[in-house]
């Protein structure tokens, strides 16, 4: 484990190395799996969250790509409405993306988002189809569902269950069209 003091001048000594480290260093050792404890040299408070956002914000640029606007509104919440902001939807927002470039594309087939008009990078994400001209409700969702991967077992099967239950619900939620009778 990297273990650093930051000293009251900004700067960073790593213990373990005995020798003075700049924040790319230390980003460039957490990219390569080191784990990594941050410690106030003077006080003993812990400041590594405080370190790894600074790394996310100054290092990588991550500041530059976020509007004006949005970093305004943001150190005008409260800090109750803002940890809430960061705790849910930003660790939402991250499950998904990994999730996604993991390979979720396989469940594609499943996905009740998936027949919706979505716009540029959320139709490639999440396999939307673009509506027909003078067709924008979403096509009916497949007959006929993909084979199922090995080793899913009982979880695919409740899965399955409970998408049935939300197809029906959505063809059901659906308006009739002209010439097209209402799911039955």
């Amino acid at each position: 484990m990297l273990q650093v003091k930051k000293y009251g001048n900004r700067r960073l000594y790593d213990t373990e190395g005995s020798r003075y480290v700049t924040l790319e260093e230390i980003a460039e050792r957490v990219r390569m799996g080191e784990d990594l404890k941050v410690v106030d040299a003077k006080s003993g408070q812990d400041l590594t969250q405080v370190t790894l956002a600074q790394i996310i914000l100054e290092s990588r640029g991550a500041a530059r790509l976020l509007p004006v606007t949005l970093l305004k509104q943001l150190v005008r919440m409260r800090d109750d409405a803002l940890a809430e902001f960061f705790g849910r939807y930003i660790a939402w927002a991250l499950e998904v993306y990994l999730q996604l470039k993991g390979g979720a594309r396989a469940v594609v087939p499943w996905n009740p988002l998936a027949d919706l008009a979505m716009p540029g990078i959320l139709k490639r994400w999440f396999g939307g189809a673009a509506p027909t001209a003078g067709d924008p409700t979403p096509p009916p969702f497949p007959d006929e569902p993909p084979p199922e991967p090995a080793g899913m077992g009982d979880e695919l099967a409740a899965l399955r269950r409970e998408l049935a239950d939300l197809r029906k619900t959505v063809e059901d939620s659906r308006p009739a069209r002209k010439g097209r009778r209402p799911a039955s």
